[in-house]
């Protein structure tokens, strides 16, 4: 629970006072109420005759009318509607017991298995954890996949961005990581995916062996905005618990773009203005809120991987530009590998793990730049020695890199059903960078 939310808020929130007003219109997403003076973040329920009460969520005012946006269709919703207020702040309940669970983003089981019973209520908009008491990352997360343990070593902890357009194979890398992590608790947040992807993601990608310590949230692409945006800051709620309980979390968003897009809803059913490629300001002040939670902590840590859809692989796109300033390193995944049958398909040349120096022997970060150098120096001759126009003895150390090119790119893909650690990844690497 929020050490800075005081017991009388906490009351509030949970008996807040009989508030009741009246639908006078809607606009989109948006639902304008009158003589409702609640504030921004509250829960509200619409009542339809005969039907069950539509939530709502307060998202801003104009003029003398509090707007609101539903968590479902708005179909059935008349004028003078009766409006009343549910909650002033919105909790999450959560506990051990949803491990292996699949949940929406108000923490409710849709895996048809038992509603479990879970004792605490946490705030969905918890604020991140003070600058100055964050212990630095010095220790080193084993995500099982070599390309990164090898060349992107990732620390406990660390906010890496995963770039790519679609069909590139996000999801499976993501799913290798759920498989083969040493994490003690993976928490997956899937935003604005097809219906269709989440069964194959759990059960292709995840796995049994990847479900039992994980919990994944779920929010498909035809729900409403604010279900898309709930569903992110639950999983991210979900996360702080089990860090707050001692826990090394393994946080996954697929995918942070569709979160911003929801918010862009939200943003302009409210008013706002839209700005870069249509997106409103507030949407670039909640992305930094949502990625600041994770991380470590003195007693735990959130090692955060959020994939950034990039479109027609446009590295300049405005949200990952957003983004990239954001995190501890970025991890590009290439339609160009991707098309040559390379997976995963990471580009080292491409991806940086900006804490790698901090949590790597020097003899590791030596072995790996000189293999990055390596794959640079073949990426710029590449045409030359396509077209047979290099002769071999011109250039030792571009003879070099033709001579090992084909053994790195083995020891890069990996196939889904390959686990790896990161003692295996680092033995791999340094055999490579002494191989002639």
């Amino acid at each position: 629970m929020d050490v800075q939310e005081s017991i009388y808020d906490q009351i509030k929130s949970i008996m807040p006072a009989r508030i009741i007003g009246s639908v006078v219109s809607t606009e989109g997403i948006a639902v304008s109420v009158a003589g409702f003076p609640v504030p921004i973040g509250a829960l509200a329920q619409i009542e339809q005759p005969g039907r069950e009460p539509i939530l709502a969520e307060a998202v801003g005012f104009r003029d003398d009318v509090t707007l609101l946006c539903s968590y479902s269709d708005l179909t059935g919703i008349r004028r003078g509607a009766r409006v009343e207020l549910v909650q002033t702040v919105p909790r999450l309940r959560v506990g051990d017991e949803l491990l292996g669970r699949i949940v929406n983003a108000f923490g409710q089981p849709i895996d048809e298995e038992p509603r479990p019973i879970l004792s605490e209520r946490i705030r969905y908009d918890r604020r991140p954890p003070d600058a100055y008491a964050r212990p630095r990352i010095d220790t080193v997360l084993s995500t099982g996949i070599r390309a990164i343990d090898g060349f992107l070593t990732v620390g406990r902890g660390q906010r890496i961005g995963i770039f790519a357009g679609s069909g590139v194979g996000k999801s499976v890398t993501l799913g290798m990581m759920t498989r083969y992590t040493d994490a003690d608790v993976i928490v997956i947040g899937l935003i604005g995916e097809r219906g269709r992807e989440v069964n194959d993601f759990i059960e292709r990608n995840l796995g049994e062996e990847g479900k039992r310590k994980s919990v994944v949230v779920v929010s498909t692409s035809n729900e409403p905005a604010l279900m898309r945006v709930r569903a992110a800051q639950g999983a991210m709620t979900i996360a702080e618990y089990f860090r707050d309980r001692g826990k090394n979390v393994l946080f996954l968003i697929d995918s942070l773009t569709r979160y911003a897009q929801a918010l862009r809803e939200i943003g302009l059913a409210a008013g706002e203005a839209p700005a870069a490629k249509g997106f409103p300001p507030s949407v670039f002040s909640a992305i930094p809120r949502l990625v600041e939670r994770a991380g470590r902590a003195q007693t735990g840590s959130i090692t955060a991987f959020l994939t950034v859809l990039v479109e027609g692989d446009d590295k300049d796109d405005p949200i990952g530009d957003a983004v990239r300033g954001l995190l501890d390193g970025h991890i590009w995944l290439s339609r160009k590998l991707s098309n040559r049958g390379h997976y995963p398909a990471i580009d080292p040349l491409e991806s940086i793990s900006r804490l790698m120096p901090d949590i790597c022997s020097p003899e590791h970060q030596e072995a790996a730049n000189r293999l990055r150098r390596l794959l640079g120096i073949y990426a710029e001759n590449e045409d030359l020695i396509s077209v047979g126009a290099y002769q071999e003895g011109t250039n030792p150390e571009i003879d070099r890199a033709i001579r090992l090119k084909p053994t790195i790119d083995a020891w890069l893909c990996q196939r889904t059903d390959e686990p790896s650690t990161f003692d295996e990844a680092l033995e791999g690497l340094m055999a490579l960078d002494s191989a002639e």
